[in-house]
């Protein structure tokens, strides 16, 4: 998802300050399973428990939040993309 934030008063002038900022889809193991059937509950708790030796960390795929682990979805999926082996 993308916002775009605009407009700034000066004067009589409208100054148009267009930025773009992409807002990461978070989801729940529960959530992403749902979404992408392909990956399996074991499967993606098995990739998330090995997140330091399998890169998954790294990637800043993982999320913790408090006890609540998320996906970022975009980062997971460039993960899966980049993988060796």
């Amino acid at each position: 998802m993308i916002v775009k934030n605009a407009a700034m008063r000066q004067g009589n002038n409208l100054r148009i300050n267009m930025t773009e900022q992409v807002i990461p889809n978070y989801l729940t193991v529960k959530q992403f399973h749902e979404k992408h059937t392909a990956f399996t509950r074991g499967g993606i708790r098995d990739m998330i428990f090995k997140k330091e030796k399998n890169g998954l960390h790294e990637a800043g795929a993982i999320i913790k939040n408090g006890r609540r682990v998320l996906i970022d979805e975009a980062k997971f999926f460039h993960w899966v993309a980049n993988r060796q082996g």
